[in-house]
């Protein structure tokens, strides 16, 4: 249960090395299926955690964008207003 906490406090980054190294001793075998299930019960947790650090970045980067958008106007504006100008007739 420690192991769950401090993961809680970990950044994205250790994390996810943790996990890689997780996943590289499970694939380097010679482990007894014991070994190999508590690794994999580790992996699947620290996954879990990477997953909700990733989609939290992805919420905070979508209010952000939110937040810094232009105003939206109701309708399509459009760059340059069109009037009655005077059009140059080609050459």
């Amino acid at each position: 249960m420690g192991s769950r906490k401090k993961a809680e406090r970990e950044g994205f980054e250790p994390l996810y090395r943790r996990l890689e190294e997780t996943v590289a001793r499970l694939e380097e075998g010679g482990l007894t299926l014991e070994q190999s299930l508590a690794l994999y019960e580790e992996g699947m947790k620290l996954a879990q955690r990477c997953q909700e650090l990733l989609q939290q970045a992805e919420l905070k980067i979508t209010k952000l964008q939110q937040e810094f958008a232009p105003p939206e106007t109701g309708g399509e504006s459009e760059p340059y207003p069109m009037g009655d100008e005077e059009e140059i007739p080609p050459e």
